[in-house]
């Protein structure tokens, strides 16, 4: 919100998502190369359930590498961009055993291409609120994606990445421009073209 108030929007927030997490125990690590989170709520929920000797880690991108951080853990390895393609194909080989933190319903692509055990420590609950007025929708998840289409929300969009203007646009919404980093950074950077070029 502060970065976009810094480039001169006025930012309403609209949460779309709630997180649960699921609470089956504590998260064994031993025997394990890898463990890998793609989100800072993936983060959260190793730092606060890791059991046994803790392998290297693997974060999808510095946002969660910073969640990580925030909770005393250092990533040993974040790829170049900020998708489980990216991670799949950098992650130094061998690999060995790695076992994949994330939301229940996740993408499978790093535990088919690893391959990697997958450990589901949260759901992602969808939330029913009035969509908001506003000129611009910033996108930061394809679940968010989903469930902005859900409740109506229309308008431009920018999204965060690939698989988030994906589920957009097959949810039927207006996909104006992608980010070229994948963070928050990237976002208010494609507002303020949009922005630009909607004034011209």
């Amino acid at each position: 919100m502060s970065a976009l108030r810094a480039e001169g929007f006025e930012p309403v927030l609209c949460p779309l998502l709630e997180i649960e997490p699921i609470d089956d125990g504590p998260i064994d690590l031993d025997d394990y190369d890898w463990v890998i989170v793609t989100s800072a709520n993936g983060a959260v929920e190793l730092a606060r359930r890791r059991a046994g000797k803790l392998p290297r880690i693997a974060a999808i991108g510095e946002a969660t590498a910073e969640a990580l951080s925030d909770h005393g853990l250092a990533a040993d390895f974040v790829p170049s961009s900020a998708s489980q393609e990216s991670l799949v194909a950098e992650l130094p080989r061998p690999v060995g055993r790695a076992l994949f933190v994330g939301a229940a319903g996740a993408r499978t692509l790093l535990a088919d291409e690893l391959p990697a055990d997958f450990r589901a420590a949260y759901h992602t609950v969808e939330l029913t609120p009035t969509p908001p007025a506003g000129d611009l929708v910033l996108l930061a998840s394809a679940s968010a994606a989903r469930a902005w289409a859900k409740l109506g929300g229309g308008g431009p969009a920018v999204t965060i990445g690939p698989q988030t203007t994906a589920a957009a646009r097959a949810a039927g919404l207006d996909v104006v421009d992608e980010a070229k980093t994948q963070d928050v950074s990237g976002l208010v950077d494609c507002a303020a073209v949009w922005r630009a070029s909607s004034r011209s």
